[in-house]
């Protein structure tokens, strides 16, 4: 059944939000303001397939990529940069306003950079035996197949004709397959997911394309099918030799611009702990002026930010420790002697660490988070244990999708 729907507003997932007496109705694609045509979704009674654009906004713009709407890497490409930009930042005020927080958002920082710098491409062969390989759809199970991405930095050059390489050559496993690449100093790193146990055959055959499209390693599932030359990428002072399928902030521009923020926020600092640190992007900047304890459950991040430190002159010392942060924050004891702490969690955030937070002396904290939601969530923890939200940038590396960085300032 179609029916004609006028837009009312930009929801936090960039979808276009009409109100009802029944609750609100989503329609991807669409614009405040615009009337349009839909469909209904089967099996999601709130939302609607955009058939056409009847009365289109003046805020929409083409988009940049072919294959926007289809794909559902990219939700807002279709709207003027100076409302995105409001947008993006509003994401961040509606948060901090659910948890009834005042406090002051900074203008949105663009950190989109180059552009990305890993992605995951997914293999599925379906009906008549044909093979796509590409990003998702929205809210969909089936991949849309694509033959570039432009979100993606030039050092990602060659993954998505790599990801369709790795697929053909393992069509016979008949698996769906992810397929993770990153784009380091010496070239792609690649991790194959999915395969399960290969006969040697395959693996044989991984390692010559990983030879001919010239990667710097190929693994899978993290384990080594072949290494051309070590990944390794420049951080800060260091040089760090980057672990199968490690996590990395999503652009280069997006890890410089959060460090210039932790940094200046640590200030004068003497002895820093950087909670959930992965390989290093902030304790090793951070370690050019003071002592620094750094603490994540990836004990091959933590090991690779180790031996980085270890090779690298000129820096305070920096102790490296494995351990779940979600089952065994630090306690407020083990806070004492830090004269600040950075946190950076995953998506859910850090409610068990930011409760030990609360319940600390540390004089100040800087709070970095890719969910603004979760970030209220756990400020909210810190200011009813007597911390003031002293200062709130949003940055901007997920371009086009409904994803921002915050990075914060909190004072005891």
């Amino acid at each position: 059944m179609t029916e004609r729907l006028q837009i009312a507003r930009l929801g936090h997932r960039g979808d276009g939000v009409v109100d009802t007496p029944d609750g609100p109705l989503y329609v991807p694609y669409t614009l405040p303001g615009e009337t349009v045509t839909v469909e209904s979704v089967q099996g999601h009674p709130d939302r609607r397939h955009l058939l056409r654009v009847e009365v289109p906004s003046p805020e929409r713009v083409a988009p940049v990529c072919p294959h926007f709407g289809i794909c559902g890497g990219c939700a807002v490409q279709h709207l003027t940069w100076a409302r995105y930009r409001d947008w993006k930042r509003g994401l961040v005020v509606q948060a901090l306003a659910a948890h009834e927080l005042a406090a002051e958002v900074d203008d949105l920082v663009d950190a989109h950079g180059e552009g990305r710098r890993r992605a995951v491409l997914h293999a599925r062969r379906h009906t008549h035996d044909v093979l796509d390989v590409g990003f998702a759809a929205l809210k969909a199970h089936h991949i849309v197949p694509i033959d570039r991405c432009p979100v993606l930095a030039p050092g990602m050059a060659g993954a998505v004709t790599l990801a369709w390489a790795v697929a053909e050559a393992l069509t016979p496993v008949g698996k769906p397959l992810d397929i993770q690449a990153t784009a380091t100093d010496t070239g792609l790193d690649v991790d194959v997911r999915g395969s399960g146990p290969l006969p040697p055959q395959r693996v044989a055959e991984l390692a010559r394309l990983a030879e001919t499209h010239r990667l710097a390693r190929l693994t899978r599932h993290g384990e080594l099918v072949v290494q051309r030359v070590p990944p390794r990428l420049q951080i800060g002072p260091a040089s760090v030799v980057l672990p199968p399928g490690a996590f990395l902030q999503a652009t280069a521009e997006g890890e410089a611009a959060l460090a210039r923020h932790v940094v200046a926020h640590a200030g004068r600092a003497r002895h820093v702990a950087d909670l959930f640190c992965g390989v290093g992007p902030f304790a090793l900047r951070l370690a050019q002026t003071a002592r620094v304890t750094a603490v994540d459950a990836d004990a091959a991040a933590v090991a690779a930010l180790r031996q980085a430190a270890d090779a690298t002159q000129g820096l305070k010392p920096i102790a490296a420790e494995s351990r779940d942060l979600f089952r065994r924050p630090l306690l407020p004891e083990e806070l004492e002697s830090f004269d600040a702490v950075v946190f950076d969690p995953p998506r859910q955030g850090a409610e068990a660490q930011a409760r030990q937070l609360a319940a600390s002396r540390v004089p100040l904290i800087v709070a970095v988070s890719c969910n603004a939601n979760t970030f209220a969530r756990d400020a909210r923890i810190l200011v009813d244990g007597g911390y003031r939200l002293a200062a709130l940038t949003p940055l901007d590396q997920f371009r086009y999708a409904a994803h921002v960085e915050i990075v914060a300032r909190f004072e005891r």
